[in-house]
């Protein structure tokens, strides 16, 4: 249950990340205006709003990096006797090989 609940929540904090990082303006416009962030500016005015969004950028790859860390040291679920993903893969026994038969000689004139 708490793990279903950490991984949606850093699903959601990922993709609030990915908005938030397309909202800004680079220097050629960025995805901003195709997006409607161009009009964002009119609301803060044009200072506010990149101060807003550098902000919210960093708190935002703060908490995904955080929580990222905290379910992969407590709650992600561990046990002895499991084995990673690659571990469980069985390996194919070696591919059996032919007999090999020596080339048929042809028989040359001498």
């Amino acid at each position: 249950m708490t793990y279903t609940f950490f991984i949606t929540l850093e699903v959601v904090i990922s993709i609030l990340l990915i908005l938030v990082v397309l909202m800004q303006a680079s220097k050629g416009g960025g995805l901003a205006g195709s997006f409607g962030g161009a009009n964002i500016g009119t609301v803060f005015g044009v200072r506010r709003t990149s101060d807003f969004l550098s902000k919210t950028t960093t708190v935002l790859a703060t908490l995904f990096i955080l929580l990222a860390l905290f379910i992969n040291l407590t709650v992600l679920p561990r046990g002895e006797d499991k084995e990673s993903v690659i571990q469980q893969q069985t390996v194919p026994p070696p591919a059996t090989q032919l007999p090999t038969q020596p080339a048929p000689t042809q028989n040359q004139p001498k």
